[in-house]
């Protein structure tokens, strides 16, 4: 089985009736836990004795809540304190369709199960169908509303014993080697650098005028291009995958990433701030679905080592060349290494 989250949007009629819910749960949970944190125990409890406006399934959700957020008071020595509203439904009081989401609100002061309108893709209500549906957390961010259910979805089996190298990076943002032999470059990093130049400059000039609303809005959007840049890449790269018939993914130890990548001074800020984990992770996700393993290794020297004699060389500019007569281009040789790196821990990464 693989766990992963899909982030529905709803268009509430009365949005403030959610804005009230959601603040009463985070009052219900921090009230609770501070009850404890008193008591030195969590009380046993049922909804009869919680004074709440929440409906009787939500308000249970927020006892169990609270009872977790006590647990970890015990580990870290002190409360954690909710403070952005949410709203949880467990998986017995939502229903999810084509175009609505249906969970229980209270209006007038009367629970009803209330479907509201979202936008869905073919490939959420797909997942969604086959999954096993978990927890749904309502929120709101930007003005805007989302349903972001959690799902456990199984994964298939492939008897395919074919393995796959990937080397990331910034002016190749992957690079694929595959055991057959073959080489493929995905993305396009000069276009990367220069839209996040476009967002940089529209960021300095806002600055000057002094535009923090504008500000925020604009990183949000970078972050929604750059998520769908690394969605493209993972699903372009999982398709070649299948049709290379890879059994196993190998990536590089994103601990070592801003360390063993050559980078320029005017490019320090682009390798710091691009979403190698988020891409990491998509790229899993999709992997396991079909039974492909995704698996961590140790990236030091693999683009500096000869794949041929495993001597050490420098590349220049892009190219690498090695005095055995090994050549090629500079990412290629970190993707064949990476693929022939043996697993670091044996496990296969979290999606």
């Amino acid at each position: 089985m693989q766990t992963l989250t899909v982030k529905i949007r709803i268009f509430p009629t009365q949005p403030n009736i959610l804005r009230k819910l959601g603040k009463e749960y985070m009052r219900v949970v921090n009230q609770l836990t501070e009850q404890a944190e008193q008591l030195r125990a969590f009380p046993k409890i049922t909804t009869k004795d919680v004074e709440s406006i929440l409906p009787s399934a939500v308000c249970n959700q927020a006892i169990r809540d609270a009872k977790s957020v006590y647990r970890k008071i015990k580990k870290v020595g002190t409360r954690p304190v909710l403070k952005k509203p949410v709203y949880f439904v467990n998986n017995q009081n939502y229903t999810v369709s084509e175009n609505t989401i249906a969970f229980p609100i209270v209006v007038h002061g009367k629970t009803k199960k209330m479907a509201f309108h979202a936008i869905t893709s073919s490939r959420e209500m797909e997942l969604v169908r086959k999954a096993k549906l978990g927890l749904m957390r309502i929120g709101e961010k930007s003005g805007k509303w989302y349903a972001q259910i959690s799902l456990e979805v199984p994964t298939s089996e492939t008897s395919h014993q074919g393995i796959m190298g990937i080397d990331l990076g910034l002016k190749a943002p992957a690079v694929a080697m595959t055991s057959t032999g073959k080489t493929r470059f995905f993305g396009n990093g000069r276009h990367n650098k220069y839209i996040r130049r476009k967002y940089q400059e529209r960021r300095r000039k806002l600055g000057k005028l002094k535009k923090l609303s504008a500000i925020r809005k604009l990183g949000n959007k970078e972050q929604r291009w750059m998520k769908d840049q690394n969605h493209k890449i993972s699903r372009q790269i999982v398709n070649t995958a299948i049709q290379e018939g890879v059994s196993i993914i190998k990536l590089e130890r994103l601990a070592n990433i801003r360390k063993t990548a050559r980078t320029s001074r005017k490019n320090a800020k682009n390798l710091h701030s691009w979403t190698f984990y988020q891409l990491q992770q998509l790229i899993s996700y999709k992997a396991n679905l079909v039974g492909i393993k995704v698996m961590e290794v140790n990236s030091s020297y693999t683009s500096q080592s000869c794949p041929d004699c495993g001597a050490k060389n420098k590349a220049i500019d892009r190219w690498y060349e090695c005095s055995c007569g090994f050549k090629a281009h500079r990412d290629r040789v970190g993707a064949i290494n990476i693929m022939r790196q043996p697993v670091t821990d044996g496990n296969s990464l979290s999606a």
